[in-house]
């Protein structure tokens, strides 16, 4: 169709639009070709049918128009977006209408440029490209777009619940060297079978070289077989002041409330926090729809080229369209174990907490008991004052950093 001739009715006549030129339809890139398609630029002189917009009057004539200068440079460079060398200061308004239109021409879906144009968009306009990405069970779309997830370095909030990662996943030391531990706030690990080993690397960075994931707020290391012992490699991010650690293998108790104030300043919290319930977890950004296209459409990948055995096995697990209609359709999976399980969450208090006395005994006998540490006796002294010093939650301060360890030296060599 688009080689034949076009013919309007104008007035109840017929006539052929003259000097109309339609593309030639682009073919997909093959393992063969791929790096002489990808290189193939798109010749600006020749129209296509995307640059006219067909519409009928009232009297039932097909009227068409020539799309606007812009609107046709700004599809030009969408289909040569792999040759663009930056983004940096044209304006957001710009960058999202040219976002759009590489979403449409499927540029992302291609797997031979969708890493290097995702890039090309995240190191320009930064969260505007995605702010938040939940992967919440999805596993097989993470291993499949493990390098695109990687490009995407100025996440505020990352859910990777129920995604098998283990303690030694490559996405864990992506998360803690690269920019996006500086940016990241909320971070959702449950369910990826982490040990206190894994939280010991994922916090080396924080403290061995005071950086990585020390703005992080949120933390939810539910339903991993981690232990108290665990508690003392949180103990180096400054601004935790949530944390979920339901389904794991501390137990509730005087001894874990002491625990969690003494090294991270939080209490428990009786009633369930909503944070922790995933209703406000999303996909939010330009990118959000892209994201839905790779679980929908599946990998483009070559069949020559060999699959991960993680990725592989998934695959056949599950299969894909059952996979993303539950995924898509359904509420977050949630087993009946995961739901009646006991609720850890701990929280940092506020004045307001302590004046309103409505916690219970145990918590506030928390409260009363002072840090045995040495700075906390020496603030004490040096306040003469400030009797409610034991009411406080512990601060950081020199005396109170870890002494590093033969393996804690080994994991700094490892980044």
């Amino acid at each position: 169709m688009d080689n034949s001739p076009i013919y309007v009715r104008e007035r109840g006549n017929l006539r052929r639009v003259g000097d109309i030129i339609l593309a030639q339809p682009k073919p997909l890139p093959s393992s063969s070709s791929s790096s002489s398609s990808s290189c193939r630029r798109t010749n600006p002189f020749v129209l296509r049918k995307e640059h006219f917009v067909f519409t009928y009057n009232e009297e039932g004539s097909l009227r068409y128009t020539t799309k606007s200068l812009f609107d046709i440079a700004l599809l030009f460079v969408a289909d040569n977006i792999h040759h663009v060398d930056s983004l940096v200061d044209f304006p957001e308004q710009i960058g999202d209408r040219l976002f759009v239109a590489a979403e449409e021409s499927r540029v992302f879906l291609n797997p031979d440029v969708s890493q290097k144009a995702l890039k090309l968009f995240s190191d320009a306009y930064g969260d505007l490209v995605l702010g938040s990405l939940c992967l919440r069970n999805r596993f097989p779309l993470l291993h499949e777009r493990i390098t695109e997830i990687k490009t995407f370095h100025s996440l505020k909030s990352l859910d990777l619940f129920g995604c098998r990662l283990g303690d030694d996943h490559e996405l864990f030391r992506h998360l803690t060297s690269t920019s996006l531990a500086s940016s990241l706030t909320q971070l959702f690990i449950g369910g990826n079978n982490l040990s206190d080993a894994g939280l010991q690397r994922l916090t080396a960075p924080v403290r061995i070289m005071h950086k990585g994931l020390d703005s992080l707020e949120l933390l939810d290391v539910s339903c991993n077989p981690v232990s108290e012992r665990a508690l003392r490699y949180l103990k180096c991010l400054p601004k935790l002041v949530k944390l979920d650690a339901s389904g794991t293998n501390m137990k509730l108790g005087t001894a874990l409330k002491t625990a969690v104030w003494n090294l991270l300043g939080l209490i428990h919290s009786e009633k369930p926090l909503n944070t922790f319930d995933h209703s406000g977890c999303k996909t939010e950004g330009w990118a959000e729809q892209v994201v839905n296209q790779w679980e929908t459409s599946g990998c483009q990948m070559p069949k020559q080229k060999k699959m991960e055995e993680s990725r592989a096995s998934a695959l056949r697990f599950f299969g894909r369209q059952k996979f993303v209609r539950e995924v898509l359709n359904a509420s977050p999976l949630i087993d009946g174990k995961e739901a009646n399980m006991e609720k850890l969450h701990f929280y940092k208090p506020t004045a307001s907490d302590r004046l309103r006395g409505n916690m219970d005994p145990s918590t506030t006998q928390c409260l009363q008991i002072k840090n045995p540490a040495s700075c906390i006796r020496k603030r004490t002294l040096e306040s003469s004052t400030c009797d409610a010093s034991s009411e406080s939650p512990p601060t950081k301060t020199k005396c109170s950093s870890l002494v590093f360890t033969a393996e804690d030296t080994d994991l700094l060599n490892s980044y």
